[in-house]
């Protein structure tokens, strides 16, 4: 158990795991201490390194000051905020609160096409990648609630609902793929993208993962690549 008052963050890989990212995210971007601890997702220690967290059995994993275990990342994102309500994590406003929660509830539990098909991988853009009929059906309903989410911001701003929040977190994963991907999306909602993989704190998170070299790289594809964008 911690005596002060910093997070412990158990992680996977920082190029591949997408997850791990919103975990980091929403700890680093709201400005709240913590400590990282990398477990061997792709080495086969991952339940051996999880093991004192128990019953967390898949990264991020939460440990607050106090010495509690919380999983799962919509879990995670509710206590941070309950616990932290001067950082702002949701929307001050109800309805963009409401759709902001809505929002990451979608991502958790949906888009499986996208998620299955592309893998989030930070370490360069793949080129001619066919994205299926399940794909582009996922990508319309991303920038469908995107889009809508922009129209009822109560603050100007390039995110999803004015102001950094929680959605912002939760979808950074996906932006990373259709960059990753070069996938087919409005120029909205590229521009949207392109702001979220540009942030300084996303771009830390890549910077501190290329240091990793994999061989083999998990999911690699057979084809032709570019460097990701500057």
């Amino acid at each position: 158990m911690s005596d002060d008052t910093t997070y412990d963050l158990y992680i996977g890989d920082r190029s591949f795991s997408s997850w791990s990212l919103r975990g980091w995210l929403m700890l680093e971007k709201f400005g709240l201490p913590h400590r990282v601890h990398a477990v061997g997702l792709y080495s086969g220690t991952m339940a051996e390194d999880l093991a004192a967290l128990s019953p967390a059995r898949l990264v991020p994993v939460l440990r607050t000051p106090e010495g509690f275990v919380v999983g799962e990342t919509l879990a995670m994102a509710e206590t941070l905020a309950e616990r932290h309500p001067e950082a702002a994590m949701w929307p001050s406003d109800p309805a963009a609160r409401a759709r902001a929660r809505w929002l990451c509830a979608e991502m958790a539990s949906g888009f499986t096409a996208l998620r299955g098909a592309c893998p989030m991988q930070l370490l360069h853009v793949y080129e001619g990648f066919d994205a299926s009929d399940a794909v582009r059906s996922d990508l319309a309903r991303i920038e469908r609630i995107w889009a809508e989410a922009r129209d009822m911001a109560v603050f100007s701003g390039p995110w999803l609902l004015g102001d950094y929040s929680l959605a912002d977190v939760f979808y950074a994963p996906i932006a990373a793929r259709i960059i990753g991907y070069d996938l087919p999306v409005s120029s909205d909602a590229r521009s949207y993208c392109e702001t979220a993989v540009s942030d300084p704190a996303f771009r830390a998170w890549r910077a501190e993962g290329l240091k990793t070299t994999y061989d083999p790289v998990p999911y690699a594809l057979d084809l032709a690549t570019r460097a990701w964008p500057d």
